[in-house]
């Protein structure tokens, strides 16, 4: 019955995902703080972020709450709808690689290499980081959309999507913490939080 939610037992994957965003949480968290630490090097030079990264924002955003309301539709067995927020969420996840490889070749284009600038460096290494999480996100993103077609057995697949969610819904906000770090954390905010007066704004 679709009015039925579907209940499983908690598996070892669940676990599993945890303790690799905990890994993944870390990592991210200390190229966080060797960018901030790297600013204070008289060779550093801000850049102006192309809009692209808008996009990519929005991009997803719109994957992930694709893929919460995927899992409500599986959780009440409405599989055909679980089926289209899985693979809304998976083409919104490949736009936001395309639209990663449109504002690296907006940078290139104006000249904004890797080598020379530690900003621009740091740009490249943050962004490309993340986007090998969402390429990795896409390999389980397909064998979860493979398990609604049809689902042959239903508590694995209201598990798949569940954690397939979670994931993406760590891959947002680890997105909006490169974002905010990228835009909003200059020199001059790391001389005036560390009192370093000797820092240029």
């Amino acid at each position: 019955m679709t009015s039925l939610a579907i209940t499983r037992p908690r598996s070892d994957l669940g676990v599993g995902l945890w303790v690799f965003i905990g890994v993944a949480t870390t990592l991210f968290t200390l190229f966080v703080a060797a960018y901030v630490m790297r600013m204070s090097g008289s060779d550093w030079s801000t850049i102006a972020l192309p809009w692209q990264l808008a996009l990519s924002t929005a991009l997803l955003m719109a994957g992930s709450v694709a893929l919460q309301l995927g899992a409500r539709h599986a959780a009440r067995s409405r599989w055909a709808a679980a089926r289209t927020g899985v693979l809304v969420a998976g083409a919104c996840a490949a736009a936001f690689i395309a639209s990663q490889l449109w504002a690296w070749q907006v940078l290139q284009a104006a000249q904004v290499r890797m080598a020379g600038n530690p900003a621009a460096s740091f740009f490249y290494l943050l962004t490309a980081m993340h986007g090998l999480h969402v390429i990795g996100g896409l390999v389980a993103w397909s064998l979860t959309a493979r398990r609604l077609d049809p689902p042959r057995d239903a508590p694995r697949a209201v598990e798949a999507v569940r954690l397939c969610a979670r994931y993406w819904h760590f891959l947002l906000a680890v997105w909006l913490l490169l974002l905010a770090t990228l835009t909003g954390i200059t020199p001059a905010v790391v001389a005036f939080v560390c009192g370093s007066p000797g820092v240029a704004p």
